[in-house]
C-alpha cells in the first residue's frame, strides 16, 4: 500500500477554495481522485511485470530507452458518470474508511488496470451498505429513546388480575366457590376472584 498515488497527482484542474464547495463535492473529487491514482498505479505495475517478462525472455533490459507510455486504459464516461453518482451518496464520515478499504483490496488483489473500477464500485457499495445499517440502528435507538415509557404504578392500576372469574358457568365453578384452594407457594402470588353476593 504505497502513497506514490497521492504522489503523482498532476492533474491542473481549476481549484476552487474549500469554502465554496460543499462537503459532497469534496468528497466526490477526493474519491475519484483516489481511484485515478490506484488506476495508474496499477498500471504501472502491470508494465513493470511486462518489462520483467520480456527481460527474462530477452535477457537485455531496454527500459532506460523507452519513454513513459500514456496511460493505456481509461474510464467510459457512461461508467465515470455512475461511479460519480455512486461517490457523491457517501457521507465524509465514510470517506476515509472507504479510501483504506479501497487501498487494502488493491494491495490484496494486485488486480488488472480494467478491474480497478470493479473494485472500487464494488467499494463504494460496501460502504454504502454499511451506511444504510447504521442509519436504521441510529433510527431504532431514536425511536427507542423517544418512545413514552409508562411506569410500573399505571400497569398495577390497569391490569386486575382474576384467572378464576368468567362469565361463563361451569359445573366446576359449584365445586371451586366451596372448596377453599390449596395455599400456594411463596413465588406464587395468591390471586381471588372478588366475591359477587
Amino acid at each position: 500500500m504505497s502513497l506514490t498515488p497521492w504522489l503523482r497527482w498532476t492533474e491542473a484542474r481549476p481549484r476552487l477554495s474549500s469554502r465554496s464547495r460543499s462537503r459532497a463535492e469534496l468528497v466526490l473529487e477526493t474519491l475519484m481522485m483516489e481511484l485515478a491514482g490506484q488506476m495508474r498505479e496499477a498500471e504501472r505495475q502491470q508494465r513493470e511485470r511486462s518489462h520483467a517478462g520480456r527481460k527474462v525472455c530477452t535477457g537485455a533490459d531496454y527500459s532506460w530507452l523507452a519513454s513513459t507510455p500514456r496511460p493505456a486504459y481509461d474510464l467510459s464516461p457512461g461508467e465515470r458518470l455512475q461511479l460519480e453518482d455512486v461517490c457523491a451518496k457517501i457521507h465524509p464520515s465514510y470517506c476515509g474508511p472507504a479510501i483504506l478499504r479501497f487501498r487494502q483490496l488493491m494491495a490484496e488483489h494486485e488486480p488488472q488496470v480494467q478491474e480497478v473500477s470493479r473494485l472500487f464500485r464494488s467499494v463504494l457499495q460496501e460502504v454504502l451498505e454499511r451506511m444504510k445499517q447504521e442509519e436504521e440502528a441510529h433510527k431504532l435507538t431514536r425511536q427507542w429513546s423517544l418512545r413514552p415509557r409508562g411506569s410500573l404504578a399505571t400497569f398495577k392500576t390497569r391490569a386486575r388480575i382474576s384467572p378464576f372469574a368468567s362469565d361463563i358457568r361451569t359445573i366446576s365453578e359449584d365445586v371451586e366457590r366451596d372448596a377453599h384452594p390449596p395455599p400456594r407457594t411463596w413465588s406464587m402470588p395468591e390471586f381471588r376472584a372478588p366475591k359477587t353476593d
